[in-house]
């Protein structure tokens, strides 16, 4: 791939993860926060599934009950928890929280799927969660959008750990639709269930739905498995401390919000945490363990 075209395709969707956070909280004003992420999820797989209807659907309750616990962890949970975190934090905070789940992959994988990391894996995770010390302020009194950020980390990573130890067998489109519209369901059962359900239906709120189904979760994702199937992954992850600079970014542009020291310096850290965790391994090595296989 021409590497302009690559850095601009990166730019797109890691700009769109990112401002999805300030986007959302202007949503707030009109949606209540699982009501919008349900219909903004629903609408994204309902739209999905009508493009993958020819491609390799599950064919057993098995594969179909994998899809939907994908969906519960990678779209019903961390969607739900960074939505409703939003009313209590500002927009970068919650962004740098749930992007920390690349450091949580590691010590998860470490402590159930047996997985060995390398020294400078380990790096990146102490830098990161210093980074999220720093962030939250040097202090632990944590409020109460701030340990729902940090719960929206932590089911990001065990989605991405399912994802690893399932997706091998399901198509990847196929269950990019299908976990959205299943979690995008169980959000809009939440928000008729455990919350007081409104919509002011109006240009902005209209505009804020149509932007974060279509361009925040449909684009965003082809274009990011685009990238990953025409590069390497392990380089092509490292990007993904890109979009809670977007996160930051796009909170002081839309919303006005102060960027305090602490979250500058913080993030920085887990930006630095979160690119040591995606090091890919040396090409030498990497040929050596291919050889020996």
């Amino acid at each position: 791939m021409n590497r302009w075209l690559f850095m601009v395709l990166v730019l797109i969707t890691t700009s769109l993860m990112g401002s999805s956070f300030a986007i959302g909280k202007v949503g707030l004003a009109y949606v209540s926060p699982l009501l919008l992420v349900g219909l903004r999820f629903t609408l994204a797989g309902v739209l999905m599934a009508m493009f993958v209807t020819r491609r390799k659907n599950p064919t057993n309750l098995r594969d179909w009950s994998k899809v939907a616990l994908i969906g519960l962890f990678q779209t019903a949970g961390v969607m739900g928890c960074i939505f409703i975190s939003l009313r209590t934090i500002t927009a970068s905070e919650s962004s740098i929280l749930t992007f920390t789940n690349p450091l949580l992959v590691i010590i998860f994988g470490t402590l159930f799927m047996k997985v060995r990391y390398r020294f400078v894996q380990w790096i990146g995770v102490l830098t990161g969660f210093f980074g999220v010390f720093i962030t939250l302020g040097f202090h632990v009194h944590l409020r109460f959008g701030t340990w729902l950020g940090i719960l929206g980390a932590v089911s990001w990573a065990l989605a991405t750990l399912l994802i690893k130890r399932w997706g091998v067998g399901l198509d990847t489109w196929v269950l990019t639709a299908y976990q959205m519209l299943f979690g995008g369901l169980l959000l809009l059962i939440g928000s008729f269930t455990v919350e007081r359900a409104h919509i002011v239906l109006n240009g902005t709120s209209v505009f804020v739905i149509v932007w974060l189904a279509i361009m925040a979760s449909i684009v965003q994702f082809a274009i990011w498995f685009y990238l990953l199937h025409h590069g390497d992954p392990g380089k092509t992850s490292a990007f993904l401390f890109l979009a809670p600079f977007f996160g930051v970014l796009s909170g002081w542009l839309i919303l006005g919000e102060v960027v305090r020291w602490p979250v500058m310096i913080g993030g920085l850290l887990i930006f630095v945490g979160i690119f040591l965790v995606n090091w890919p391994e040396p090409k030498l090595k990497v040929r050596k363990e291919l050889r020996d296989v």
